[in-house]
């Protein structure tokens, strides 16, 4: 589990944590695609990756308390939900 000062509120990693895995890790991470993209793009193809990978996780997508956890959080950010509806892959 990483640090919660590398950790953004709305899911994934603040600048903060993407640097810190750069310099532990040598990870070159970039930041989640969150704008409207055109289909077919680099990003809309990261996006779509990212979707399916994350949302084959096993776990739940809310707490004990009915908060969402960090991978309903991840998924909320990256906008997974409306994939059918603006990307074909």
């Amino acid at each position: 589990m990483v640090a919660k000062k590398y950790q953004s509120k709305t899911g994934g990693l603040n600048e903060a944590g993407r640097k810190y895995f750069k310099r532990t890790e040598g990870a070159n991470l970039k930041r989640p695609v969150t704008g409207k993209v055109k289909r077919g793009s680099k990003a809309a193809k990261r996006r779509a990756s990212f979707c399916a990978r994350m949302s084959g996780v096993k776990g739940p997508m809310k707490d004990s308390k009915g908060r969402p956890t960090r991978k309903a959080l991840a998924l909320r950010k990256w906008k997974c939900w409306d994939l059918n509806k603006q990307y074909t892959y």
